[in-house]
Order: structure tokens, then sequence, then C-alpha cells
């Protein structure tokens, strides 16, 4: 369902919650350029049938209201203008916010953030810039090469596709040599997008394998237990 949100700068936003909210367990689910569509309901509602309590924050309310695209060209580049018209401080602002209303229900339950697309990128942010969060996992972050000098402070996990156009084999391998403590994981056949099953570039191999690393990597970052759903 849908919730209403306070950052700390007093904006407000909505977010997607799924699963009980004083669950032991949290997590962030992070969207992709396109807010908080179909796509990354699924993914939250799939976390919560494991035993999480989920929060997707609507990062883009800052810009615009209720954004929720589809994946032709003109909704990409739509996607593509929101993001760069909202400065990383406040979106990071969003995210403290989840795990914040999260550590109300229960102040001493570990909070982690999972991210797709953009959401990678801020996945690895909120890992490197606050300390709000306890394990941080990244889709197919194209953000992240450039900032890859940042030091994490919480184990991170991530994941690349290598057909993928927009993210290059020396981006991966930078980010490798600047951090080889990290778990950095390439699907040769997959390309951009590969988790999100809504999309042409779908690569249900990769999908599967890239959840139960995240999965076996969350349960180990946030001590809970759960399957690996079936997701295409």
């Amino acid at each position: 369902m849908q919730i209403r949100l306070t950052a700390d700068d007093g904006h407000a936003f909505s977010a997607w919650e799924a699963g009980n909210p004083d669950a032991p367990h949290a997590l962030v689910v992070v969207q992709e350029i396109f807010g908080v569509n179909p796509n990354i309901r699924h993914v939250a509602d799939t976390f919560a049938a494991q035993g999480f309590s989920v929060l997707a924050p609507a990062l883009f309310d800052r810009a615009e209201q209720d954004v929720e695209l589809g994946y032709t060209q003109e909704e990409v580049k739509k996607g593509q203008a929101l993001r760069a018209a909202i400065p990383l401080k406040d979106t990071l602002a969003d995210l403290r916010a989840c795990a914040a209303h999260f550590r109300r229900h229960a102040p001493h339950r570990k909070v982690g953030i999972i991210g797709f697309c953009w959401g990678g990128t801020l996945a690895w942010d909120a890992a490197t810039e606050t300390r709000d969060f306890s394990v941080a996992v990244g889709w197919y972050g194209g953000g992240i090469a450039a900032r890859k000098d940042a030091v994490p402070h919480c184990p991170v996990q991530l994941h690349f596709g290598g057909q993928d156009s927009s993210i290059s084999h020396m981006d991966v391998a930078a980010i490798r040599a600047a951090h080889p403590e990290i778990d950095v994981y390439v699907y040769d056949d997959a390309g951009h997008g590969f988790g999100n099953g809504d999309r042409p570039g779908f690569n249900e191999d990769a999908n599967r394998l890239a959840w139960e690393r995240s999965m076996a990597f969350l349960e180990a970052g946030l001590h809970t237990k759960g399957n690996i759903p079936d997701r295409g």
C-alpha cells in the first residue's frame, strides 16, 4: 500500500510499503528511472513474501508526483530528465527517511538497501555517503564507476550484465580494482535491465542467479531466511 514519509528537510513523499511493518528485518527497494512502477512494486512484494518489511520510495516526487513510466524511448528520456533534476543529497535524504521510518518501529533492527539501474547507483551512494544501512546490493548501477573511490560503510554486492552497452567492461574492471573486497558479479549474456521482467532485455537465467546471490547476501547481512521465488 502507499504511505507518506517526510525527510529531514520537510519534503513529503510517497512510498510503497509491503510486508509486516514490524518484521525483524527491513529493506529499502530503490527504483529505476521509471518510478515506483509495477515492476518495482513486484520486487517489493517479492521481498515482503520472504519476511522482509519493505519500502520502495517514490524518489521522483521531488520533481513530479506520482510518476510511473514504461519503457519507450520517450519515457526513458523523461525518466533521465527527472533523475537529473534531483540533487543526490535530496535523494539520500529520502532514503535516510525510509531507514528512520523502519527504526521507529524497531530501533535496533538492521536495514538493508537494494536498487536497480539508477537505484543500483543510489544503493552504492547510500552505502558510501550514509551510515544508515547494514548491507547494500546494486544491480547495473551505471554511476558507480564514477564514484568508485568512495568507501562503503557496510558490506556491498554488485551485479552487472556483460552485454550492457551503457556500462563498459572497463567500468566494471575499475570498480573491481578499487574494491577487491566487494563481490562484483558479471552475467556474460545479460544486458542492461536484465532483472526487469517487463523489459525486452530480461534474462531469466541471469536474473535467477543474481536473485539467489542477492538474497543470500541480504540474509547474511540482516540475519533472515527465505526462498528465492521464480521471476518472469
